[in-house]
């Protein structure tokens, strides 16, 4: 078991040379959260010889650098049909996986090996050590326990299938390798998507998924940097309507925050086809009543005509610094009194309230995560074993799939849950091949 509180940098898997004859069991190509997770998983249901070729010098740097150095792993989300809600491309088809590994299965598989995850209130869960080296220890050090060696700095070039002598993997640097089995796990890599054609798969071309919206509203600078809760967000893309309701930070180029990740997750391909332009309309208020809203106008018109628009706002839990936005927003002068103000400007207060308009001018300048939607088309790959229709021998995990999910630990629980089925299959596949289990 790990040691609690050692640090990754104190465990290291042993580098042993892969020999291209005889041929080894299985070569994971990519070092991931995925990858590692189908590698440790093969070699624990009995496989010899598994090897993880990893084309940079240190693997798991995702799972290092997610999270803001925390390492979000999963969500707690307890049920298949409420998890596949949170996968704008791959929902419906996951719910098969995830009804063999899904998030109580992954919690207890950390904690099985000596990694605790604890829940925050919006049920995000991280390590007990608020800290993603615990997790890159906890996966080294399986990977070490259960005979996984790891080759680094090992760019695979390509891929040949050879019958029922396997694969041929061949890298840049000129060495090649013989095995049985290949686990395709290079996350968003272009590599792997180059590799996955190679092998005759079709791919869905990548798009951005989980960003900031950039939009064309000068007025909204001056809010930068404030949160509201229960934003009503409405975005028409690509001939369809998405909306989304929850937590929006206002930023110096436009909106962030929880609800809008979501909201351009599942429009990531309308919004794309229509070159990140278009219009969203936001309802500051959320799920307040119109009418109440109104009736708050009228009261403020006829008991509080004195008081300026600047003063006082319709709702009490209105952001001022918001309110003067929206004030500038439709042209209304901040000193103007209540008992002034002309109909027509009500109306359009009230509309910037319940209805703001905003050009999209592009996605934020940076993403929040690292997520793309896109790749290996699912009806390509036997969902049940992860192995491709089309190569057989060749299994596929993690991003590199076309699955892609919303921010809060959902995208590291599908790296889970295929990489945990991959690994079982292909353990079982060349079991069943050698009519008996393989030992080392």
């Amino acid at each position: 078991m790990m040691v609690p509180g050692q640090p990754a940098s104190a465990i290291a898997i042993t580098e042993l040379p892969l020999l291209s004859d005889p041929p080894v069991d299985l070569i994971v190509v990519g070092g991931g959260a995925s990858g590692f997770f189908g590698a440790i998983t093969a070699a624990e249901e009995g496989l010899a010889f598994v090897h993880v070729l990893e084309a940079t010098s240190e693997p798991l740097t995702k799972v290092k650098i997610s999270g803001g150095g925390r390492c979000n792993v999963t969500h707690a989300c307890w049920e298949p049909g409420d998890l596949v809600t949170n996968y704008p491309r791959g929902g419906r088809p996951l719910r098969g996986l995830f009804s063999r590994f899904a998030t109580g299965d992954a919690v207890a598989w950390f904690a099985d090996r000596g990694l605790e995850l604890v829940a925050e209130p919006d049920g995000r869960m991280f390590p007990v050590a608020n800290c993603s080296s615990a997790v890159v220890a906890c996966l080294k050090q399986a990977a070490v326990l259960a005979g996984v060696s790891l080759r680094s700095q090992k760019v695979v070039q390509s891929l040949e299938r050879r019958g029922a002598a396997g694969f041929l993997v061949q890298c840049r640097d000129g060495s090649s390798f013989q095995a049985q089995r290949v686990l395709l796990a290079t996350g968003g890599h272009p590599s792997g998507r180059r590799l996955a054609a190679a092998m005759g798969h079709q791919l869905v071309p990548s798009v951005p998924s989980l960003f900031s919206l950039a939009l064309e509203a000068p007025a909204l600078i001056a809010c930068s940097g404030l949160a509201l809760d229960g934003v009503h967000l409405s975005l028409k893309a690509g001939g369809q309507n998405f909306q989304q309701t929850g937590r929006v930070l206002i930023t110096h180029w436009g909106l962030s925050g929880p609800a809008i990740l979501r909201l351009t997750a599942f429009a990531a391909r309308a919004l794309q086809g229509d070159h990140y332009r278009g219009k969203l309309f936001v309802n500051w208020l959320g799920m307040s009543s119109h009418n109440l809203v109104k009736q708050s106008m009228r009261d403020l018109r006829h008991h509080q005509g004195r008081r300026t628009l600047g003063s006082a706002r319709p709702l009490p839990n209105l952001p001022r610094r918001l309110w003067l936005s929206l004030l500038a927003q439709v042209g209304a002068t901040r000193d103007l009194r209540w008992a002034d103000c002309p109909a027509r400007l009500e109306r359009l207060l009230f509309e910037a309230l319940v209805a703001s308009c905003y050009s999209i001018g592009g996605k934020g300048p940076f993403g929040e995560e690292f997520v793309t939607a896109g790749g290996v088309q699912l009806g390509e790959v036997n969902l049940a074993t992860m192995e491709s229709r089309v190569c057989p021998g060749l299994y596929f995990a993690g991003e590199l799939l076309d699955v892609d999910g919303l921010t809060g630990g959902f995208n590291f629980q599908h790296c889970w849950t295929s990489g945990w089925l991959a690994g079982q299959a292909i353990a079982k596949s060349l079991q069943f091949a050698t009519g008996s289990d393989q030992t080392r």
